[in-house]
């Protein structure tokens, strides 16, 4: 009886130590299976993510993209007022000859693009097509952290450094203000709109200082949730053409200013 005791005790013992491991891999597996469901960048997994994190180990600024096409641009005609947009997907789905019909305007707009890798491909993209102007849009993709967490002084100083460029080589320089948003579908909760609003305060502010053109497409997009309404966007980041019909005067307004400079 004692050793049929002694064993009932040991038993019960072991589980109530088990308990707790047996609920912690309960609570585990559903949280294992979403993890199963991002990239190692914490990125949704699909096709286009897989690709973008790929691209980030093969070519950061992503410089084969434009390279021929840079190329077979060659420079700018005698008296051509030769503008390139530089920026993300929100540059990139900018179709430049339906806003500006006959205008000499460069698209160099990469998808999911941050600043940092603009940057790395700001020589070859902007300041070796010998333009009069540049038009800088960045910023969304880093509050999404796309290449990783971003602070905003690490985004200020991207920024700075692609006008500085431009600046020395003779390109009058266009800074625009980040668009509205308020969620990104790919990074869920991530709270961007008193972020971007941050941002777009210090290129206000940037601009002003250093007499670059400031353009402010958020002010002239935002919702009252300080978003990107469903009647621009289909998914409250990307502009529909009715959202780019709103930002061509406001660009186009700009790239004159800079060029009267």
């Amino acid at each position: 009886m004692k050793r049929f005791a002694l064993r009932t005790l040991i038993a019960a013992a072991l589980t109530v130590v088990a308990a707790p491991a047996m609920l912690a891999a309960q609570t585990a597996a559903p949280a294992a299976e979403a993890k199963a469901q991002t990239t190692a960048s914490g990125h949704p997994d699909n096709d286009y993510w897989r690709k973008h994190d790929q691209q980030l180990l093969t070519d950061f600024g992503w410089l084969a993209r434009f390279k021929e096409a840079d190329v077979t641009l060659g420079p700018p005609a005698a008296g051509e007022n030769r503008v390139v947009f530089m920026g993300d997907s929100i540059t990139e789905g900018w179709h430049l000859d339906v806003s500006f019909p006959g205008k000499p305007y460069v698209n160099r707009g990469i998808s999911g693009q941050t600043s940092p890798q603009m940057l790395v491909r700001f020589r070859q993209d902007v300041i070796d097509l010998k333009p009069k102007v540049v038009v800088i849009l960045a910023g969304t993709n880093d509050v999404a952290g796309n290449t990783g967490p971003m602070t905003q002084e690490q985004t200020e100083n991207n920024l700075a450094s692609m006008a500085d460029l431009a600046t020395a080589n003779h390109i009058k320089v266009v800074l625009c203000s980040v668009t509205p948003a308020f969620d990104f579908p790919w990074q869920r909760g991530l709270e961007p709109a008193p972020k971007i609003d941050a941002l777009n305060a210090w290129i206000r502010n940037y601009a002003a200082e250093k007499g670059y053109v400031y353009v402010d497409y958020h002010s002239a997009l935002k919702d009252a949730q300080d978003g990107l309404p469903p009647a621009l966007s289909r998914d409250g980041v990307h502009p529909l053409p009715a959202g780019y019909a709103i930002m061509a005067p406001l660009a186009e307004a700009g790239i004159a200013k800079a060029l009267a400079q």
